[in-house]
């Protein structure tokens, strides 16, 4: 007996001296403890006022693509040939399916793959928030900046298509989502133009008009353009990931900028139960809602599998160095603590959304009276779908939730297929984490998986190597703006963007 405790003892033992020197010795990427200082970006009031005047064009973007206003985006078209004469004039420029812009600036060798920079001009409503400061025609850049918020802003402090200028930011609807991106790229490729750079290989930029209600008659029209001409770009460069804030990311005591390299699919399936209707004076045993409440109790209760991914594990390889002990010894024994770091991700919703395809039950309807009984009662659930998991397994999931019911399941939306990985080994991947030390030298750069959806997926027809990132430094409250209220950037990220957007476009092929 007391030689089966001794060994007992010595197999512990063992067993903790080798998650230990796992731990200490596994290969995390290194925290920048003594990184050098930012680099001083001068603030450019010209720029700042140019994007402040399309930031008042509302370039509204709605469910159905005949309600949208077109006289704004034909506003719009004209603000920026108007805005940018030196673009117009030095890039070959095309209009595809109406609002789709293109354009194509040369470079020196035509043997080389393009690379690609998008963006989008149309946003979302600003919804029907109180404006605090309706004055018009606000100019303020030399503003002293104020504090980031620590939550969501209830009201808009300055109209949301007013473009003002105060109190060191650019507020209005598409700040950060995604007229930002677009003028920032506007902005560089001026320059490029004026300092005469003619970069090695053809650079082009392209920006839909209808992302934010799935992109089918701007981004894949683009798309399908340059597949018709034969292209095949070396990068292609979009919106989805962002620097967060220190603290922004639970467990994580550095800034992160983080790349990404993948962006979930997506599957809405409306669920339409079926039971007895009548008279609330006489139910049934079991009502249309009551089993709908079944199921939809099973697809909350028994979700799909978690599982980390290679693009997740590189993710906490580069940031597991800025994690408490702990977690660092869960990442670095994940043959032995898997289970344990899976319970820990699920629990946070953030980090549940980078380890599983998640289950969002959205929408519902039954009777439209108190006292009926409703014969059929219809449900909508969503899915993201992580890399690895496939549209057919979250049908298949869907079919076991729903067993045993009378149903009919009714696809809404666009289904798609989570997209491709990108390799983290590439140039065009590598300029951009260099782009990012440049100008935020205290972050730590990693691979991400973009859990909502972008433009960037349409284009891999024409491009394998797609990265999904906006180089603006944000906290919590600040993202949560994003098609909400108060939407702003401040003029140091705006000022920050133009210089990584001309960093990119002239240091590719260095």
């Amino acid at each position: 007996m007391k030689k089966i405790i001794l060994g007992i003892i010595t197999v512990l033992v063992l067993l903790v001296i080798i998650v230990l020197v796992k731990t200490y010795t596994y290969p995390f990427k290194k925290v920048n403890v003594n990184a050098k200082s930012a680099m001083n970006i001068p603030q450019n009031d010209s720029a700042i006022y140019r994007f402040s005047g399309g930031l008042k064009i509302p370039t509204i973007s709605t469910g159905e693509l005949g309600d949208f206003d077109y006289t704004s985006f034909d506003q719009f078209k004209k603000y920026l040939k108007e805005t940018y004469p030196l673009i117009y004039q030095h890039t070959e420029y095309q209009e595809v399916n109406g609002y789709g812009l293109v354009f194509k600036l040369k470079g020196s060798n035509s043997g080389l793959q393009p690379i690609l920079f998008l963006s989008h001009m149309d946003v979302v409503p600003p919804g029907d928030a109180d404006v605090k400061n309706k004055e018009e025609n606000i100019f303020r850049p030399q503003d002293k900046p104020a504090a980031s918020p620590k939550e969501v802003a209830e009201d808009w402090d300055y109209a949301p298509f007013s473009g003002a200028v105060a109190n060191g930011r650019i507020y209005g609807r598409g700040a950060l989502d995604m007229k930002g991106m677009l003028f920032s790229l506007m902005e560089s490729l001026t320059t490029l133009i004026k300092e005469k750079h003619i970069p090695q290989r053809d650079i082009y930029l392209a920006f839909g008009f209808d992302e934010e209600v799935g992109g089918r008659k701007g981004a894949v029209k683009i798309a399908e353009y340059f597949k018709s001409k034969g292209l095949e770009f070396d990068a292609v460069y979009d919106e989805g990931g962002i620097i967060v804030e220190k603290g922004s990311i639970s467990g994580i005591n550095s800034d992160v900028a983080l790349i990404g390299c993948a962006e979930k699919g997506f599957l809405s399936a409306k669920i339409k139960v079926k039971g007895l209707g009548g008279h609330s004076s006489m139910p049934p045993t079991e009502s249309a809602i009551g089993k709908a409440a079944v199921i939809m109790q099973r697809l909350e209760d028994h979700q799909m599998k978690p599982m980390i991914t290679p693009l997740i594990q590189e993710f906490f390889d580069n940031v597991g160095g800025a994690m408490p002990f702990t977690n660092r010894m869960a990442i670095a024994n994940r043959w032995l603590l898997n289970p344990v770091l899976l319970s820990q991700l699920t629990k946070n919703n953030s980090t549940n959304a980078l380890v599983r395809t998640t289950t969002a039950l959205t929408m519902m309807k039954g009777s439209d009276g108190t006292n009926v009984l409703s014969p059929e009662v219809e449900f909508v659930v969503n899915f993201r779908l992580l890399p690895g998991n496939t549209v057919k397994d979250v049908k298949d999931h869907i079919a076991k939730a729903t067993k045993g019911f009378d149903v009919e399941i009714e696809e809404v939306d666009n289904t798609r297929e989570a997209s491709a990985v990108s390799s983290t080994k590439t140039k065009a991947y590598k300029v951009i984490e260099s782009g990012i030390k440049e100008l935020y030298p205290e972050a730590l750069v990693s691979p991400y998986l973009t859990v909502g959806g972008t433009d960037a997926y349409k284009y891999q027809i024409v491009s394998k190597n797609i990265y999904r990132f906006i180089p603006f430094k944000i906290n919590h409250a600040e993202q949560q703006s994003i098609h909400s209220t108060n939407e702003y950037i401040s003029i140091e990220n705006y000022m920050r963007m133009i210089r990584y957007f001309e960093y990119v476009m002239k240091n590719y092929d260095k």
